[in-house]
């Protein structure tokens, strides 16, 4: 009898550890692409940024679908908006004093 109920916690654990894996993705995929729409919505030109390919750049113009990128040197390049990884901060020696 022992062994029996040992194996319904057996079943329980592989049933139940991939429906929680599921959820688990589930969650952090949505809250992975709340960030990145807030990111889209937020993005303005001179923001320095850095593309899913790690393509660094400021953003001298956007529309609803394409940012052009200055990437230095006077290199302009287009890409798809939605290529925009995240903003860049500008360097601690570079930031702006609070209070100044």
């Amino acid at each position: 009898m022992s062994s029996g109920s040992g194996s319904g916690l057996t079943y329980l654990l592989i049933l139940g550890l991939p429906f929680l894996l599921l959820v688990w993705m589930f969650f952090t995929q949505r809250n992975r692409s709340k960030q990145v729409q807030s990111l889209q919505g937020s993005l303005q030109v001179g923001d320095e940024v850095v593309t899913t390919s790690g393509l660094f750049g400021t953003i001298t113009a956007l529309d609803e679908k394409v940012a052009t990128l200055d990437i230095g040197g006077g290199t302009v390049v287009r890409f798809d908006r939605r290529a925009i990884g995240m903003r860049q901060d500008p360097p601690q020696d570079q930031r702006p004093v609070e209070g100044a």
